[in-house]
């Protein structure tokens, strides 16, 4: 069974950047839309942004648009996610998993952004 190693988060000032990468340890399938969640304190999971096999990304929280970027190498089975211009409200704990019901495998730990000075 795939399982999802997301890492690369960490503590940054606001206005800073980090890279996230999110590994399988087995193939995805093809048919795969690929999405990054966060989940802030409090707050439920919510989808940021999602990527389709062919690499065509969609970013389906408004705020991120022009910070964040997604991305993927189907090669490696990892995709990532590019964060500039991080803000205080970014900080959450961010996950990947399949998305808009296309796929879904079992959640990883996730990996912890804190932006914070």
């Amino acid at each position: 069974q795939v399982q999802l190693v997301e890492s690369g988060g960490g503590l940054v000032q606001p206005g800073g950047s980090l890279k996230l990468s999110c590994a399988a340890s087995g193939s995805i399938s093809r048919f795969c839309i690929m999405g990054w969640y966060r989940q802030a304190p409090g707050k439920q999971r919510e989808l940021v942004a999602t990527i389709t096999s062919g690499g065509t990304p969609n970013y389906a929280d408004s705020s991120v648009k022009g910070r964040f970027t997604i991305s993927r190498d189907n090669a490696k089975n990892t995709v990532y996610l590019q964060m500039n211009s991080l803000r205080p409200e970014d900080t959450a704990v961010y996950y990947c998993n399949g998305a808009l019901y296309s796929c879904t495998y079992p959640w990883g730990q996730g990996t912890q952004v804190t932006v914070s000075s």
